[in-house]
């Protein structure tokens, strides 16, 4: 038997208190128990209680009546949200009845209740109701006291004004504007619960049209109305209360109003449910994976809801045509002619996706087409998948000119896709904390396909020109998909994913008939994916060697072009903020050289050729050759081998005429890879001139993506940079030229001591999801080192690991900066003594570990 409630208090702050202590309890009932729908129904009877003695005490006129509105209105109220209230007035206020109202409103607020409030007449109410979200508001209004003829005649002209169809039309509308809106990269690492793709908001638009169309306010009444069966109304009410249990335990954590699922709370909230870190992936990952899939099957039970919905409203009759004795078109929508086609002819399935790809007029499925699709789903068994002349199909799908990435993200929505590559089930809805990726595996993967097809379309021509103009040429570019859907596929199961997804690849090939050739390609790019980004943008590509060595592992120019193209589309795949003009440079220029090195089966002679692609740039500025002679004689090989000709001719017109000037010289131009700018530095050589420089751009928000030290044999610092924005948008960039120009040169000029800077926040990913810090050393060539660093990034880091060099005595010649997301893979090729004795090492090493 339920325990009576206690009486209310009278006094203000004894109601604060009381209010309190009974939110207290309510939470820590929830945290024993856990059952969210109780909870929601609770609070909601809670604040029925205290509005209503509220009421009372203030003694409010009895014309008047207080209305619950939006969620508290359903009896949904969650421990932070607002409470939205509507004071209905029988008419416009008087002074005396104003004062009540301000009255009522401040005890309130006073008492501890945050509220959301409109005062209004009933013409008051319809005249708002124009607009869509008051309108929603409502239809869901609930009396809590007062005049209850007044609320009758509310509800009644509110039921009278509403037209379903319209309702229906405007509510659609409102979703398809906030997916857009909520369907940036950023809301997939940290989801809006309530208004993400597939959150709360998706399955109260179900309830709201189907309480409009006289349907349903609850999951069960949209089975007995036909819409759903009782097995799917169970199975979304499951996956209703995972977003409720989420979204309370949110507002738990945060302790206030907030529906986005921080990385702060993503880990107490695993624990909070019991669940455990694996072996490959931590407990965090866990939770979200169910709620990614969570999400997936929200998304896929409002698109077929909606459908019957409209149906339901409308029962408008398109124009319809058969298209072949299974499928029919009416008007735009792809129809079965049989309900039972998917139960008793399962490979129509497939058929199914390949008549969307090859009529293109076809905007989308009809609304039984599928729910039939949907529930038959569970047909794609071990005897599909071994079925001839499914692979055949499936294949062909791949195959097709045109639709292949709706057609894939279809199947992936509607759970045909990881049915039929169980590989991919099992990578649906998995998200990794690695600071860069911002899609689950499964979306990052439909990307990589996606981005592969882009190249072939001509709008987009201008994105990646080199991509687009060698996969026309590419034959068979089936091979690419199939690459890009088995590339990431086994991730998160420990040991190396390449290695893994190889044999997944191997398999799927020689099941589908794929020829030995194109399956030895597929094979290696899997096992290949991330060697030429690496090669790029960690390695020295003017050394001969490093072409040399990754040219080895190529077997000829189609495999060179296809690891070029699905590299490309990868990285363009894992978020919008890692690809960039100089990443873009740095693969182009890798697929270049080792394109070079195949046709002439030998390294080239770079150091004559680019020596006299330099003198020939001058000689168009009538510079001879004896006006930079003494500056040249004073540069080493190494120079001329790390740059290109028109950077060496850009230093020489800046230096020719003062090789041995007492003034520092600083010049910037904007990059010739269409983004960012380069800067020269040259000036007699000195300790912390690196860090000095680094720290000076880390405070101009700019971030280095390469450094080339040089020392020429005089004594002279000749460094040059390669910077960008880290947050894009400036365009005035003459004033920022003249600024470093003439800032930097003043600050090497005054030598005064580096205090790396510090400001800025720490990304907050990798403030809750740290890494660790890893420091290689190697050797090189030429008595250098190669030293990688694998950290998170932080403000002035470029600045504190030169200040750990200068400390050490260790001499920089060059650095590559690989800046993906908040994550840091640098490459500094360095010399110095301690770096041939062991136990100094360490203690770089140490040093170097710490600098985050």
């Amino acid at each position: 038997m339920a325990a009576r409630p206690h009486p209310l208090p009278e006094r203000t702050e004894d109601l604060r208190e009381s209010l309190r202590r009974d939110r207290a309890g309510l939470e820590a009932s929830y945290l024993k128990k856990g059952n969210a729908a109780a909870l929601l129904r609770s609070h909601s009877k809670l604040i029925d209680r205290y509005l209503r003695h509220i009421w009372q005490r203030l003694s409010m006129p009895a014309d008047t009546a207080l209305v619950a509105v939006g969620g508290y209105g359903r009896g949904e109220l969650y421990p932070k949200s607002d409470i939205d209230l509507l004071i209905l007035l029988s008419g416009d206020p008087d002074e005396t009845l104003e004062q009540k109202l301000r009255e009522l409103l401040g005890l309130l607020w006073d008492i501890g209740m945050e509220v959301g409030h409109s005062v209004r007449t009933v013409t008051q109410c319809l005249s708002e109701a124009s607009d869509i979200t008051v309108q929603t508001n409502l239809i869901e209004a609930r009396l809590l006291c007062g005049a209850n003829t007044l609320f009758e005649e509310l509800r009644d002209a509110v039921k009278q004004a509403l037209d379903p169809r319209a309702f229906f039309q405007a509510k659609l509308a409102e979703q398809q504007q906030r997916h857009a809106r909520f369907a940036e990269s950023d809301y997939n690492l940290e989801p809006n619960l309530k208004e993400s793709p597939g959150g709360l908001r998706d399955l109260q638009i179900v309830t709201w049209i189907g309480r409009a169309a006289g349907l349903a306010t609850r999951w069960s009444d949209l089975a007995q109305a036909g819409l759903i069966t009782a097995a799917e109304a169970r199975l979304i009410a499951h996956h209703d209360a995972l977003l409720q249990t989420l979204r309370i335990r949110l507002h738990y954590l945060a302790k206030r109003r907030e529906d986005r699922l921080l990385f702060d709370f993503q880990t107490p909230m695993a624990e909070q449910l019991g669940i455990e870190a694996s072996a490959n992936r931590r407990a965090s990952e866990h939770l979200m994976q169910r709620y990614y899939r969570t999400r997936i099957f929200v998304r896929q039970f409002n698109t077929i809801v909606l459908q019957n919905l409209r149906d339901h409203l409308f029962r408008d009759t398109p124009p319809q045509h058969a298209l072949n004795e299974r499928f029919r078109v009416i008007g735009d929508l792809l129809d079965i002619r049989d309900e039972q086609l998917f139960e008793h002819t399962p490979s129509t399935i497939f058929e199914l996706f390949l008549l969307l790809e090859q009529h293109q007029e076809l905007s989308d499925l009809s609304a039984r087409t599928l729910r039939a699709l949907w529930r038959a789903r569970q047909r794609i068994d071990s005897a599909f998948r071994r079925d001839p002349h499914n692979r055949e199909l499936f294949m062909d799908i791949v195959r097709q000119p045109q639709g292949l990435t709706h057609a894939l993200r279809r199947m992936n929505q509607y759970g045909i896709l990881g049915r039929y590559l169980p590989a991919f089930g099992r990578i649906s809805g998995q998200m990794q904390h690695d600071l860069f990726h911002v899609y689950t595996v499964d979306e990052h993967i439909l990307m990589v396909v996606r981005n592969l097809r882009r190249f072939t379309l001509a709008r987009h021509a201008h994105e990646v020109p080199l991509c687009s103009k060698l996969i026309a040429e590419f034959a068979r570019p089936e091979v690419l998909y199939v690459a890009g859907l088995f590339h990431d596929i086994a991730k998160g199961r420990g040991g190396d994913h390449s290695q893994l997804g190889m044999k997944d690849a191997r398999a799927f090939c020689k099941q589908h008939g794929m020829g030995s050739d194109d399956s030895d390609l597929v094979v290696w790019l899997v096992e290949h994916h991330l060697t030429l980004s690496a090669t790029a943008q960690k390695q020295d590509l003017s050394d001969p060697d490093v072409i040399a060595h990754f040219a080895a592992t190529i077997k000829n120019d189609r495999y060179l072009v296809a690891l070029y193209l699905l590299t490309v589309a990868d990285v363009r795949g894992t978020s919008p903020k890692v690809w960039n003009a100089w990443k873009a440079k740095l693969m182009e220029d890798l697929f270049r050289h080792t394109q070079r090195y195949l046709s002439h089966g030998k390294p080239i002679d770079l150091l004559s050729e680019v020596r006299e692609q330099a003198a020939t740039t001058l000689n168009l500025y009538a510079l001879p050759a004896d006006a930079y002679r003494m500056l040249w004689a004073q540069l080493e090989d190494s120079y001329f081998l790390d740059h290109e000709a028109q950077e060496i001719a850009w230093h020489t017109r800046q230096l020719a005429f003062k090789p041995n000037t007492s003034e520092p010289i600083v010049k910037a131009r904007l990059s010739r890879v269409g983004e960012g700018l380069q800067v020269l530095v040259y000036c007699q050589d000195q300790r912390t001139l690196f860090a000095r420089i680094c720290d000076f751009f880390a405070r101009m928000n700019f971030t280095i993506v390469e450094a080339k030290i040089h020392t020429t044999q005089h004594g002279y610092a000749l460094n040059s940079f390669q910077i960008m924005e880290a947050s894009p948008g400036n365009t005035a960039y003459r004033d920022i030229m003249h600024y470093i120009e003439f800032e930097l040169a003043q600050r090497i000029s005054a030598a005064a001591k580096v205090s790396p800077f510090s400001g800025g926040r720490v990304n907050r990913q990798l403030k809750h999801f740290p890494m660790r810090t890893e420091v290689g050393i190697t050797p090189a060539q030429q008595n250098t080192h190669l030293l990688s660093l694998i950290t998170g990034d932080s403000p002035g880091l470029l600045a504190r690991i030169a200040l750990i060099f200068d400390k050490h005595d260790i001499r920089l010649h060059r650095a590559k900066i690989n800046t993906l997301g908040s994550r840091v893979e640098d490459v500094f090729w360095i010399s110095g003594t301690m770096l041939d004795k062991s136990e100094p090492r360490e203690i770089l090493v140490h040093d170097l570990s710490d600098s985050r």
